[in-house]
C-alpha cells in the first residue's frame, strides 16, 4: 500500500488538476443531461416539452456560468489562473532535464521522470519517486501544499466568493429567462428565483467563506499553524456563519426586502435547510481544502456550486410531495391565487 505522503503527492500533481479541470465541462454536461432527462420523465404528459425546455435553459446558464466562473473571479479578485497543461508539461520537462543533468539515477527512476515530462504519474510510480534521496527534486516538480498566510486569506475568500456568485447568478438570469419565454406569469416566479439565489449563496457559499477565513485569521493570530487545528477552527468557522446563520439571513432579506420589492407577501416562504441543502456543504469541505494549501480541490468547485445555480434557477422553496419542479412552482403560484 502506497504511502500517505504519495497518495497526497499524486494528487498534488499540477497535471492531474489541469486535466481534471479540462474535464470539467463534458462532467457539467452529462449531469445536467441526467438531470433534463429525469425532469422530463417526471412532467406531465402535456407538460414534456415544456419541461424540456424549461429545464435546457437553465441547466446551460448555470453550466456555462460555471465554467466561467473561475476566469471572471480572478480577473475581479486579481488573482493568477491556473497554468494551462502545455505550460506545465514545459515547466515540468525543464525541471526534470536540469536534474537529470546533473544526477545520476536508476533506469526505472529516469523512466517515470521522462514520463513526468507530459503525463500524470501512476500512485505507484509517484511513491517510487518520493524518497528522501529525490525529495528536494519532487517538492520542485510538485510542489506541496503551504498554508495560506494571515494576509492573503481574505483575498482567497474573496476569489471562492466571487467564484460560487457567478453560477448562482447564471442561474437566476437562466430561469428567469426560462420562464419568459415559456410562461405567461413569468414575473410572479422571480422573487422565488431571487430568494433561493441569496439562500444558495449565503448558507451555503458565501458566509461559509467568511467563518472558514475568519477562523483561519484566528489561528493564524495565535500562531496555530496544526492542519488538523486549522481543519477543525474552519469548519467551527463554517458551522457558526453559514449553517446557522446563513439561512435566517437569507431568509429575512427575503421577507423584509426582496418580497416586498416585488410586491409578494413578506409573511411567507421561509427556506428551511434539507438534506440536499447540508450535503452541498460539501463544498465547504473544498474551502477548508484549498485554504489548507490542496489545489487539486479546485477542479471540483465549477461542478459544487452549479448544484447552488441550478437550484436558484428553478427557484426551489421547500415544496414537498411533488415531484418536479415545475409541478413545485404550480402549486405555489395556485397558492398565491
Amino acid at each position: 500500500m502506497a504511502p500517505i505522503s504519495a497518495i497526497g503527492k499524486y494528487l498534488d500533481q499540477p497535471l492531474l488538476t489541469a486535466k481534471i479541470s479540462k474535464h470539467v465541462p463534458t462532467l457539467l454536461g452529462i449531469g445536467g443531461a441526467g438531470i433534463l432527462a429525469h425532469e422530463v420523465n417526471h412532467a406531465p404528459e402535456n407538460k414534456k416539452f415544456k419541461t424540456g425546455v424549461k429545464t435546457a435553459i437553465i441547466l446551460a446558464s448555470t453550466g456555462v456560468s460555471a465554467v466561467y466562473a473561475p476566469k471572471i473571479a480572478a480577473k475581479i479578485t486579481k488573482r493568477e489562473l491556473a497554468k494551462p497543461i502545455s505550460e506545465i508539461q514545459k515547466n515540468n520537462t525543464k525541471i526534470i532535464d536540469k536534474y537529470l543533468a546533473k544526477t545520476n539515477v536508476e533506469d526505472s527512476i529516469h523512466t517515470i521522470l521522462e514520463k513526468a515530462k507530459t503525463k500524470i504519474l501512476s500512485l505507484k510510480e509517484v511513491a517510487k519517486l518520493n524518497t528522501k534521496e529525490h525529495n528536494a527534486f519532487v517538492n520542485k516538480l510538485i510542489p506541496p501544499p503551504e498554508n495560506i498566510q494571515a494576509k492573503d486569506i481574505f483575498k482567497e475568500i474573496g476569489w471562492l466568493s466571487v467564484y460560487g456568485a457567478v453560477p448562482v447568478a447564471g442561474g437566476i438570469a437562466g430561469g428567469i429567462v426560462a420562464d419568459g419565454l415559456t410562461e405567461k406569469n413569468w414575473k410572479q416566479r422571480i422573487p422565488n428565483k431571487i430568494n433561493e439565489g441569496l439562500y444558495q449563496y449565503l448558507a451555503n457559499i458565501f458566509l461559509c467563506n467568511i467563518g472558514a477565513g475568519a477562523a483561519l485569521a484566528i489561528l493564524e493570530k495565535k500562531n496555530i499553524t496544526s492542519k488538523s487545528a486549522r481543519c477543525t477552527g474552519m469548519v467551527g468557522g463554517i458551522l457558526l456563519t453559514g449553517v446557522i446563520g446563513g439561512s435566517a439571513i437569507a431568509n429575512f432579506i427575503g421577507k423584509k426586502i426582496v418580497n416586498p420589492i416585488m410586491g409578494k407577501n413578506k409573511s411567507q416562504e421561509t427556506r428551511r435547510p434539507e438534506l440536499l441543502d447540508i450535503g452541498l456543504h460539501v463544498d465547504d469541505i473544498a474551502t477548508v481544502s484549498l485554504l489548507s494549501g490542496l489545489k487539486w480541490i479546485e477542479p471540483a468547485l465549477p461542478l459544487l456550486y452549479s448544484i447552488s445555480g441550478y437550484r436558484a434557477g428553478i427557484g426551489y422553496r421547500n415544496h414537498k410531495n411533488h415531484h418536479s419542479h415545475h409541478e413545485k412552482e404550480a402549486h405555489f403560484l395556485r397558492k398565491e391565487c
